[in-house]
């Protein structure tokens, strides 16, 4: 059965990347499969992110390989040096990436919390417990004015989490970013909680975590990230400011059934942090790289 790729106009543009997708479909018009590949930018210019899938009944007969061969194509047409994908372990996709050249260089562990089960005296003593010389405070959406530029210097907590063989880069961040990712967010009907422990010594942003509530306040929100700069490390603010943004949620949103995190296989650190906290893991997915 033959098959034609066609391009998408995908609205998933914005200030920091853009996107380009393709349908694959049989002469029916019937859809058999669909390719996103997500061109960034903001210290990312090497990088291109693949989403593919095939429907189950159309695997094998070509269509994953001709969506991927469009897919690279484009990624070295706009000089990436690599293609990364991502796939649950053992599944259809996870075979894919790895017979087509790509390489396995990262794990993710990914995990729940019931708000059901949370251990609510655990919660509370973790929350309450003072930390010298920091405090809590958040915010719901955009981030207020007056702590703008010391949240974006904040993001750079991140750059030095656990990755493994993946060559992730390292990415920008100023005002004009942070703002723009919480306005993503608010505009697909979601609703961006933001926890940090500041400084109290200058009211500095020592460490931050975020996690997005779906806009009806049912079904499971998602951790998006958590991080402490070096200097403010070895003090517990990253389990401080998780557990109390679980509290936070717990209280504001009562329909609420879970919580859902994904943390890198390497990360010992967090993942203790989880696991103290009540979450229980679910799967496991790959990280695969395609060097161009």
């Amino acid at each position: 059965m033959s098959f034609r790729i066609t391009p998408l106009t995908d609205p998933a543009h914005g200030p920091h990347g853009r996107r380009l997708a393709w349908l694959a479909s049989d002469a029916e018009s019937v859809t058999a499969g669909t390719a996103f590949l997500r061109l960034l930018d903001g210290g990312q210019e090497h990088r291109a992110e693949l989403d593919l899938r095939v429907h189950p009944a159309e695997r094998r007969k070509g269509v994953g390989s001709r969506l991927l061969h469009t897919a690279v194509a484009t990624a070295e047409d706009n000089a990436r040096r690599h293609v990364v994908a991502q796939a649950e372990a053992g599944s259809p996709g996870d075979h894919f990436l790895t017979a087509r050249g790509f390489r396995k260089v990262l794990t993710f562990r990914y995990a729940r919390l019931a708000t059901a089960d949370v251990d609510t005296t655990v919660l509370v003593g973790i929350t309450e417990r003072t930390h010298p010389g920091y405090r809590l405070t958040s915010w719901q959406g955009t981030v207020p004015d007056d702590l703008a530029r010391t949240f974006a210097a904040s993001r750079r907590a991140m750059d030095d989490m656990p990755m493994d063989d993946a060559e992730h880069g390292t990415t920008v961040w100023d005002v004009d970013r942070v703002r723009s990712a919480a306005k993503a967010v608010e505009q697909r009907g979601d609703h961006l909680h933001t926890v940090v422990a500041v400084d109290a010594s200058n009211g500095s942003i020592a460490g931050f975590t975020e996690l997005v509530i779906p806009g009806d306040g049912a079904g499971d929100g998602q951790h998006y990230g958590t991080g402490v700069l070096p200097e403010h490390r070895g003090h517990g603010l990253g389990r401080w400011m998780k557990a109390e943004s679980i509290r936070q949620a717990r209280r504001d949103y009562p329909d609420l059934d879970g919580l859902l995190t994904d943390t890198a296989d390497g990360n010992a650190h967090m993942r203790r942090i989880n696991d103290a906290l009540g979450y229980a893991h679910t799967h496991t997915t790959h990280r695969y790289q395609l060097h161009l």
